[in-house]
């Protein structure tokens, strides 16, 4: 078979993204998908994203992991389908689409980012001095001095597979706070197992333990978050325990678009 492909990055964590319209796949072609993802063997990318009809909806989001395994929300992700839904002209600017943790708004602005609206978080839980939460993906935030001193793949393989979280997996981040609404955040993921250039969840999930870690009060905050791939930004609202109204917005570009002969 012949397979039309198009190529999506978002700060660097990048995709391979099939328009899955004519539902040719079913979601269960894990070796295939997994082949399509090598970075030597494939296409290579951190995770494969199918655009679908959704009646209701614009389109729906199907996200796997490198591994090919059928994974929970991406942020980036989700900008760069939006970019490729526009790009197919399914959508103008305005985007209202289905994701696995649910519905999803968002807007390609002027400048060519895209914003994502992001579920709430009610729950901010704690391991020890790191926090732990989930923003359509489960996040570890560890604050760290130096970000850049970080060993992130040793340290970020050894806590996604400590007895706490080595059956479903953890994605791990190490924060440094600069201040200023400035942060710098790195992130282990689960799937890829590696760190990637970028994590949407992930840095969505820095920002609002950013807050935490400052010990702020309720109020409305405001993040650039610079990761390997480049900058991102998370904004949201945070009142009783309960984080919402949340955006994060960055760039979503189109790298290449190709075809590849499967099996």
């Amino acid at each position: 078979m012949e397979l039309t492909f198009f190529k999506y990055q978002g700060a660097g964590n990048d995709f391979v993204m099939i328009d899955n319209r004519a539902r040719v796949f079913n979601g269960i072609e894990r070796e295939l998908f997994e082949q399509l993802c090598h970075r030597r063997f494939g296409i290579g990318a951190d995770g494969l994203i199918l655009l679908q009809e959704k009646e209701g909806f614009d389109f729906e989001m199907k996200y796997y992991n490198a591994d090919g395994r059928e994974s929970t929300m991406c942020g980036n992700g989700g900008r760069c389908v939006v970019m490729f839904a526009k790009q197919l002209r399914i959508i103008e600017a305005n985007a209202s689409f289905l994701a696995i943790d649910g519905p999803h708004q968002a807007i390609v602005l002027e400048d060519g980012n895209v914003s994502l609206q992001m579920g709430d978080v009610s729950s901010i839980g704690r391991d020890n001095d790191a926090y732990v939460l989930n923003t359509g993906s489960p996040h570890y935030v560890q604050q760290v001095n130096d970000a850049n001193m970080v060993d992130v793949y040793s340290s970020g393989k050894a806590i996604r597979y400590s007895p706490n979280y080595a059956e479903e997996g953890i994605n791990v981040n190490f924060v440094q706070v600069l201040g200023d609404g400035q942060l710098i955040a790195r992130t282990y993921e689960r799937g890829v197992e590696n760190e990637t250039y970028a994590c949407g969840t992930g840095v969505t999930a820095s920002a609002i333990a950013a807050s935490q870690m400052q010990g702020l009060a309720n109020g409305d905050y405001e993040y650039s978050i610079e990761t390997l791939g480049g900058p991102l930004a998370v904004k949201y609202t945070f009142e009783n325990g309960t984080a919402s109204n949340i955006w994060l917005t960055g760039p979503a570009v189109k790298v290449f678009d190709g075809t590849m002969r499967t099996a």
